[in-house]
């Protein structure tokens, strides 16, 4: 198959590659030089303009910011799209502006699908989890592209247009309680009842990551980041946000359903950006850079790579 890509950051160029390695072809735009470059590296044709991925490609996935960018781009699509053409979003846009595209591009004979993708830094080596959201005979045309772009098993159809983002959006809620739960544990070990004996942060995680019920990625991400520094203390506990978090409360409360774990740790997150955090929310943002590449602080600078906030 013959995929355009719009927007060639990070998570772009990863599918980019994973599609390449499968054997489609990828012409791909984007403004950044750098990304052009690397991506022209991997074996993608860079297209001048947007107008000339839609006149080449019948798939198009837009990665590219959540919000008035995505209607942009798709505008800039419109004149020159061929007939019976798929535009993918991949990136967290929310799930009702995803409902509108659709009906509006299926007034245009345009297919739409919403995908959730998650999978982070490694998504490019082990593939990435695809939430599907749209028509299910347009998804079933182009299986075998999403099944070259996944993790094994890490894909499939969840819903009508909306749902591919409803479910990521959820997904990054429940994100955001497991990395407060963890980063508090570890809190404690390093500062209750045997603080004075320095407990080995790398050890504990290492034993916890064989076989014990807490095991997970992110249990592994922890040890990466105790491998590295245990103490923290040039870190700042600011931890960034995509917005995600506050949808998932906000369409919880809509509906009546109970998420205070994730309500509490959203706002942690918000009191860690206006006090500087604490050891629990300096090890949050190291774990997000060693998953998303996402920017941490250290001594009131930004460092680390700036994430596409996919995750």
């Amino acid at each position: 198959m013959k995929l355009g890509i719009i927007g060639l950051g990070r998570m772009g160029a990863s599918i980019a590659y994973r599609a390449l390695q499968a054997g489609h072809e990828v012409i791909g735009f984007d403004l950044d030089k750098n990304n052009v470059d690397q991506a022209t590296e991997l074996g993608v044709h860079i297209a001048p303009t947007v107008a000339d991925v839609a006149k080449n490609c019948s798939i198009v996935w837009l990665m590219v910011p959540a919000g008035k960018v995505v209607d942009v781009v798709i505008s800039q699509l419109l004149p020159h799209v061929q007939k019976q053409t798929i535009i993918i979003d991949g990136g967290n846009s929310h799930f009702n502006d995803s409902i509108r595209r659709a009906k509006e591009l299926e007034k245009n004979n345009i297919s739409f699908l919403d995908i959730g993708t998650s999978g982070g830094l490694k998504g490019r080596t082990e593939g990435f989890s695809l939430m599907i959201g749209g028509d299910e005979k347009v998804y079933l045309s182009i299986e075998p592209l999403l099944q070259a772009i996944a993790a094994p098993n890490g894909y499939a159809l969840v819903g009508p247009s909306g749902a591919g983002h409803y479910v990521k959006m959820v997904h990054n809620g429940i994100e955001y309680a497991l990395l407060q739960g963890y980063a508090e544990g570890f809190h404690l070990i390093k500062s209750g009842t045997f603080k004075k004996e320095n407990l080995d942060l790398e050890a504990i995680s290492n034993v916890w990551m064989h076989g014990s019920v807490i095991r997970s990625w992110i249990l592994d991400l922890c040890h990466d980041v105790f491998k590295d520094d245990q103490k923290l203390d040039t870190i700042s506990g600011a931890v960034g946000e995509n917005g995600t978090g506050q949808w998932t409360v906000d369409d919880a409360h809509k509906n009546n359903v109970p998420v205070p774990l994730i309500e509490k740790s959203l706002a942690i997150r918000a009191w860690s950006r206006e006090t500087g955090g604490n050891y629990a929310t300096k090890v949050i943002a190291m774990i997000r850079n060693k998953f998303g590449g996402h920017a941490f602080k250290t001594l009131g600078q930004s460092s680390g790579r700036t994430g596409d906030e996919n995750n």
